[in-house]
């Protein structure tokens, strides 16, 4: 097999499972926010059977269960191509391992989830955890995509000072809220300030306790939705109108997640509302894992001079 054929198929399986990824993360925060995290009091049975008992709350955890065994045959299955082949393995062996490490510690947490009767700092690591592993999915599917695909391999448009730095920052300040968010909510911390912009009618509470918790993480959404402003600002200065269209959607996203927030509080935090406020976020995390790999590829203009000099 051509090594182009390779990548090009690591690249499909990886994607199919980041997306299957992503909704399984969809799903956990359904499972947390409908109360359905001990619906299966057991691991790995539910009630100690394989298919379990036809009731709502029981059935969301076993399909959460069920899509987590998919991702795990996807993610074997990924770790398995790319270890096979000479060139992926050089090229991608490191991301494969670490995928399947980040992989096995899901599942020990996730057994820990149930063990533990839903212990805050278990499910928030859960949560970390199944980030990580959505992330390095897709730095996978984006290397091997462009390694399928040499004659788009490299980029020629100059990298704008500073770039890679502000979309590296925002994507990791992203991963950060995202994960706050979960220990927001594991923490049963959403409405411990009923009202907003205030909270509790003030504009500065004291930062103790749940209160504490929720205004940190209020606080990092308007520092994300600043860092994100320079984002886009930053991107229309980029010619590659990929990065510029990512750019304008990462803070799009980012107001919606304000939005989805705000929503939140004000209704008392409805299950839906917040499997899209965990969806968005995931997503916003998306667009700037692949945003950023795209700005990394720019050259930027210290390669630009050795260039010029060599010539």
């Amino acid at each position: 097999m051509s090594q182009a054929r390779a990548f090009a198929v690591l690249g499909r399986l990886s994607v199919a499972t980041a997306l299957l990824m992503y909704v399984l993360i969809v799903i956990g925060s359904v499972v947390r926010t409908t109360g359905s995290g001990l619906a299966c009091p057991d691991w790995p049975l539910c009630h100690g059977r394989l298919i379990p008992p036809f009731e709502f709350h029981v059935l969301i955890e076993w399909f959460h269960r069920l899509v987590a065994l998919l991702v795990s045959v996807l993610v074997f299955a990924t770790a398995g191509w790319t270890l096979a082949h000479g060139a992926t393995r050089a090229r991608l062996g490191g991301f494969a391992v670490l995928a399947v490490a980040l992989l096995l510690a899901q599942v020990v947490l996730g057994a820990l989830t149930v063990w533990k009767l839903l212990s805050p700092s278990i499910v928030s690591s859960h949560l970390a955890v199944a980030l990580l592993l959505f992330a390095t999915l897709l730095a996978i599917s984006l290397i091997a995509t462009s390694e399928a695909s040499p004659a788009g391999r490299f980029a020629s448009d100059e990298r704008p000072a500073g770039a890679l730095p502000l979309f590296g920052a925002a994507t990791l300040l992203t991963y950060a809220q995202a994960v706050l968010g979960g220990v927001v909510s594991t923490n049963h911390a959403g409405l411990a300030c009923p009202d907003w912009p205030t909270c509790d009618g003030q504009w500065f509470p004291p930062m103790e306790g749940l209160v504490g918790l929720q205004m940190m993480h209020r606080y990092g959404a308007y520092t994300l939705v600043l860092v994100m402003i320079a984002v886009a600002l930053r991107a229309r200065t980029v010619p590659d109108g990929a990065i510029r269209a990512g750019g304008s959607l990462a803070l799009s996203l980012t107001l919606a997640q304000v939005v989805l927030g705000v929503c939140n509080v004000l209704l008392g935090t409805p299950a839906w509302l917040s499997a899209a406020h965990l969806a968005t976020a995931a997503a916003i995390l998306a667009v700037l894992v692949i945003t950023t790999w795209r700005v990394a590829r720019l050259p930027g203009r210290i390669l630009e001079l050795a260039a010029e000099g060599a010539r």
